[in-house]
């Protein structure tokens, strides 16, 4: 199951808190008993609860449309435009606020200023000529207006900047991937290319003094043999250089994943003392170790110590009792950091935490 991003729990509060600016809509139950313990006809009351319960039940669809940039849901602002407006004829306006809140994300927003402010005036004009006392109705109409509509437009701005940085993080992401690949082909497209090119000048001298002195053309070809070899070796450096992986980068990089995923992350490492074997190693390490972390762990908290080339990751996840290591994961990674003169340990502790912990020659 994957796990919830920072992403995906703001979504969460946004809708829900919004379902709980369309559920003012609720005060109309109460309204509805006072009304009735004031006379007001059984099957009435009974009927705008109805219409009510189905009111506050599709009111809470359009701003989870809204927020999954689906298209507008013409039939169910209509449908709840409709018993808005049917239970404003009995005297009701808990459910107008709410409409217009739901409304607010699919047209402009001067709209949405001008139907709000003719919804008010509308129906305290309608209430006026029933007798009502409109000062009182008018400023709770106005406030839970404000209140909706405002709380809507203000989610749904804060889940649009939300979106545009969560995207543009991944955006930075694959740009930094895109780059060390576009390196990575440059130096690989300057170096074949000199040594192709070298290949292919000797071979045409060897081709061409082939016919009147053979020993000349062996000559050409040794050296052919030669440059074959030594691009042979060049190729393999450049891609030892860049398989190779800098340790405190990918600390960095760890611990911000770490901290993305609702880990508190706690990294203390001296590394300047360590040979580029031993920081390549512990990176190896270090990444398999967090990939633990995200992928078989409930941690809240991970602390990564370096010393002297001992490497302590331990995280609070623990959650049942532990596997055998995988051939492809930390088994293999403890048999590449033995062959390399270190010792490689991982295991529950007596505290309830859960321990990495890797020795290399500094």
């Amino acid at each position: 199951m994957r796990r919830a991003t920072k992403l995906d729990k703001l979504r969460w509060l946004i809708v829900y808190s919004t379902d709980g600016i369309m559920l003012t809509a609720l005060i109309g139950y109460y309204d509805l008993y006072v009304r009735r313990q004031l006379g007001v006809p059984l099957p009435v009351v009974v009927t705008a609860a109805v219409l009510l319960l189905a009111f506050n039940v599709l009111a809470t669809r359009p701003h989870r449309i809204a927020i999954r940039g689906g298209s507008r849901p013409t039939a169910i602002l209509v449908v709840t435009g409709i018993i808005g407006l049917v239970l404003a004829a009995i005297g009701l306006m808990w459910a107008i606020p709410a409409w217009l809140a739901a409304l607010a994300p699919f047209v402009r927003r001067r709209t949405i200023v001008v139907v709000s402010v003719l919804s008010v005036a509308a129906f305290n004009l309608y209430m006026g000529l029933q007798g009502a006392d409109v000062l009182g109705l008018l400023l709770v109409q106005t406030l839970l207006t404000v209140i909706s509509v405002g709380g809507m437009l203000a989610n749904l701005w804060l889940w649009r900047v939300a979106k545009e940085a969560h995207e543009g993080q991944e955006a930075r992401s694959r740009l930094a991937v895109s780059e060390e690949r576009l390196r990575f082909a440059h130096d690989l497209n300057s170096l074949l290319g000199q040594s192709l090119r070298d290949i292919a000048t000797r071979t045409e001298n060897a081709s061409h003094v082939l016919p009147a002195d053979a020993r000349a053309a062996a000559d050409e070809m040794f050296a052919v043999r030669d440059l074959a070899r030594q691009s042979l070796r060049e190729v393999r450096s450049v891609v030892q250089s860049y398989r190779a992986v800098d340790l405190d980068e990918l600390l960095a990089s760890v611990r911000a994943v770490l901290e993305a995923a609702d880990v508190r992350c706690t990294v203390q490492a001296e590394t300047g003392s360590l040979s580029p074997e031993a920081r390549t190693l512990l990176a190896t390490v270090v990444r398999e170790g967090a990939t633990n972390v995200l992928k078989h762990s409930k941690a809240e908290r991970c602390t990564i110590t370096i010393e002297d080339g001992v490497l302590e990751m331990s995280n609070d996840g623990l959650s049942g009792p532990v596997g055998e290591h995988a051939p492809n994961g930390l088994a293999g990674l403890a048999q590449r950091v033995r062959a390399a003169g270190g010792t490689l340990e991982a295991a529950p502790t007596p505290e309830g935490r859960y321990l990495l912990r890797a020795a290399v020659p500094a």
